[in-house]
């Protein structure tokens, strides 16, 4: 090994390390004042676990993270199920709109997040629908959709279609094909669609505060709230449980794919 080999790989290590740094310190520092028994977070001022307790007592937050989970659990299987289905029928390269489908799928990921929440505002105004959970579901199914067709598409596009052809040789029927060969082939790319669904709809902020109106209050929309009181200190536990949630999913979502994996 050379000198600017040499060299190459410690300007890699460090540039990984400053941004590692840049990214989860915050988070620590975050995690860690958690449990600091200051209501303004000026310095260390004691250890307790105070604020989470109160989070337990707040009807407001448990209505808004009870709020939250619906949406992201409806919107992640309504967005899941037709991103499967749309990225099916974009597998099909004869049909003639294909194209325009496909552009027409990228435009809410470009399009800035403040002009779709204002858009959508119109679209419920103008069609004097009641602002609330309903509104606020077609909102997330609307912009997590884009997402889901497109990691399923990319699924589809490194498909081992030599194991459907082997068993159209044995003479298996399409519907068995699809539920026992191609379906679960298909899995992961649907397991990552509907976790990237599920995150986008839980963080969610701008398009959610331009659709929900007055009397329906998601997590992100009860933290802005909370902060803008100045009450951050329960933010703070809030977060570092929402955190120790993400994490207790992600292992999951690994341990479930191992399965799956060797299963196939």
């Amino acid at each position: 090994m050379n000198k600017r080999t040499k060299m190459y790989k410690g300007m890699n290590l460090t540039i990984f390390t400053l941004v590692m740094v840049f990214l989860y310190v915050p988070i620590l520092i975050l995690m860690i004042y958690s449990f600091n028994d200051a209501k303004i977070i000026t310095g260390w001022k004691g250890f307790t676990f105070k604020y989470y307790i109160e989070l337990r007592k707040s009807e407001a937050l448990k209505a808004a993270f009870w709020n939250t989970m619906l949406i992201a659990l409806l919107s992640t299987f309504i967005s899941t199920t037709l991103g499967i289905l749309a990225a099916l029928g974009l597998e099909n390269k004869s049909f003639s709109g294909r194209k325009v489908m496909q552009g027409l799928i990228y435009v809410p990921l470009v399009i800035p997040d403040i002009l779709m929440g204002v858009s959508l505002a119109l679209l419920f105004n103008f069609t004097k629908a009641n602002t609330g959970m309903f509104t606020v579901l077609i909102a997330h199914i609307t912009f997590c959709l884009s997402y889901t067709i497109i990691v399923i598409q990319s699924r589809l596009e490194g498909f081992d279609y030599s194991l459907v052809e082997a068993a159209q040789d044995l003479g298996a029927k399409p519907s068995y094909i699809f539920w026992k060969v191609k379906f679960p082939l298909m899995m992961p790319g649907i397991i990552a669609a509907a976790l990237l669904a599920f995150t986008l709809s839980i963080d969610d902020f701008i398009i959610t505060f331009f659709t929900s109106g007055r009397g329906f209050d998601t997590l992100p929309i009860y933290v802005e709230g909370t902060i803008r009181r100045g009450t951050i200190t329960t933010i703070n536990s809030l977060s570092t449980l929402m955190i120790a949630f993400t994490l207790f999913l992600v292992a999951i979502t690994k341990r479930v794919r191992k399965i799956m994996i060797s299963a196939l």
